[in-house]
């Protein structure tokens, strides 16, 4: 019997795959269970476009990751925070003002998960901040901290 998968199933296949299965199996086990349901022409073909759409969307949105991550590459900023004479900052420039300066400067919301520093930064300099933009897009932008 034809089944589509309503969640992946061990041994069997993963969510949204049209499968055989033992007629047995499909309508003692999975069907009552609400873990596939039958698989009709038209409900086939829904599922078929509805994957299709989804890899058009993850395409679209790699594309755009891939954009941005090429913007963010290009831009330089700058955050100015209160310092010492010597240079050391009354605290420490956090991954949430770096997102908030992206979004001043480029209008790209990033998910502060997503920044990566190496240490905490305590004090003004020039520093080189990686943003991973998407699986794969990784885009390394310089940060100028200054004293106000």
């Amino acid at each position: 019997m034809e089944v589509i998968l309503l969640q992946d199933v061990t041994g069997l296949g993963s969510r949204g795959e049209v499968v055989v299965a033992a007629d047995g199996y499909a309508r003692n086990f999975l069907l009552p269970r609400k873990m596939a349901e039958t698989a009709t022409p038209g409900r086939v073909e829904e599922v078929r476009r509805r994957q299709e759409e989804a890899e058009a969307k993850m395409k679209r949105d790699a594309e755009h990751a891939e954009e941005l991550a090429e913007t963010l590459g290009k831009t330089v900023l700058t955050i100015p925070a209160q310092a010492g004479e010597d240079g050391k900052l009354f605290g420490s420039v956090s991954v949430a003002d770096i997102s908030d300066a992206i979004f001043d400067a480029r209008k790209a919301r990033i998910d502060r998960k997503k920044i990566k520093l190496a240490e905490p930064i305590k004090e003004t300099g020039d520093y080189m901040v990686e943003i991973e933009v998407h699986t794969g897009a990784i885009a390394t932008v310089k940060l100028i901290v200054t004293a106000k």
